[in-house]
């Protein structure tokens, strides 16, 4: 039978971008769902290795079709590129380096998704699967087990786009298109969207995403910076972000991350400002960060269930309930919006200096073990 002939009941949309090295796992682990007609679309952001060779490649043996979209490079670009191509009513964004452990994991998502649309009425709904980071060390880490549960909430920016998005094409045209304003963030703003517009789905299974970056950047650094980007985009700084791809890009990848050019070229952007626009951001700061101080509390709850070896996203949350109740309410005014931008403001100065400080330190030591060359 031709699987193209074949009607998809979900089609999963992937953009890549030189991932030569991992799509053969995106097919292995969507060739081995059962009981679900799927149709991929890859969408290529101009890779430069052998991504697309790659694929083809994969594609003669896969039991499903598969496709190869060309666009501009960019997240938001390509998958929206995706989702024009596609031909189910059922849509799937997903990370080339995803994997399932359940071989249902497709099928029960689609199920759940189906009787939370027939239950409600319409089709304002979303689904996300259960996050799991698949490191390369068996230790266990707080940290990722943190984010972990923290993925498996329905807060404002808890849901990104390695959790996998599904939801129906007619809710994507409504709560879409993807953002293609920025080179990041085109995920969380299309999770805000949908969560505006309706309402989010946690999904019976497990969705595994490789841990690499984050082991080999660092998490703390990573999450530092995402965090410092979230604040910006929420309070309308866009143009803080414009340039942090290109010092992203001059970063060396084979280590760990370094924040002081991040930190730094922050510090000049500020410095630009007019000493009103100055104190008007770091009072939005300040109300951004006072909004989200719940993930402290959070992380009170995630490191008792950690330490008793609880799953992810099954123990008690009794900080984060009595932050609720009671400190919310509490900070929610003028003063507390004010004194978490001080609070803040110290944080960021002393923290410039700090990771200052330390990629200098880290660079006079790589620079020890740097051969010198022979005179002779």
């Amino acid at each position: 039978m031709d699987r193209a002939a074949v009607e998809p009941e979900i089609s999963i949309i992937v953009p890549v971008y030189n991932e030569a090295g991992i799509v053969g796992g995106l097919f292995r682990t969507l060739a081995e769902q059962s009981e679900v007609a799927l149709e991929l679309i890859i969408c290529d952001g101009g890779s430069v290795d052998t991504t697309v060779t790659k694929i083809w490649a994969l594609s003669e043996d896969a039991p499903f079709p598969v496709s190869v979209i060309h666009s501009g490079k960019g997240r938001g670009r390509q998958l929206n590129a995706g989702a024009a191509a596609s031909r189910s009513k059922t849509l799937l964004f997903l990370h080339a380096d995803s994997s399932f452990t359940d071989r249902h994991a497709l099928r029960s998502g689609l199920d759940t998704l189906d009787a939370a649309v027939a239950k409600n009425g319409n089709d304002h709904l979303a689904g996300h699967f259960a996050l799991r980071f698949v490191r390369r060390c068996d230790s266990r880490s707080h940290g990722y087990y943190h984010y972990e549960c923290k993925a498996r909430l329905h807060r404002r920016e808890c849901t990104h786009g390695d959790q996998g998005l599904l939801l129906r094409r007619s809710f994507f045209d409504e709560a879409g298109p993807f953002d293609e304003s920025l080179p990041i963030l085109e995920d969380t703003r299309m999770a805000e969207a949908i969560r505006q517009k309706g309402s989010w789905l946690l999904l019976p299974a497990e969705i595994h995403t490789s841990a690499r970056r984050l082991e080999r950047e660092g998490l703390a650094e990573r999450q530092t910076l995402n965090a410092i980007i979230l604040n910006f985009a929420a309070i309308g700084r866009e143009d803080f972000l414009l340039e942090i791809p290109a010092i992203y890009s001059c970063q060396d990848h084979c280590r760990q991350l370094q924040l002081s050019p991040f930190f730094s070229r922050f510090r000049q952007q500020i410095k630009a400002l007019s000493w009103m626009d100055q104190l008007r951001l770091w009072y939005a700061t300040g109300t951004y960060v006072r909004a989200n101080a719940w993930q402290l509390a959070l992380a009170l709850d995630t490191h008792r269930n950690f330490q008793r070896g609880i799953e992810p996203g099954e123990g008690s949350t009794p900080c984060l309930e009595f932050y609720d109740r009671y400190l919310d309410r509490l900070t929610d005014h003028a003063p507390g919006r004010l004194l978490t931008a001080l609070l803040v403001r110290f944080w960021f100065q002393f923290t410039c200096l700090a990771s200052s400080f330390r990629d200098k330190h880290h660079k006079q030591k790589q620079a020890k073990h740097v051969p010198r060359l022979s005179a002779n």
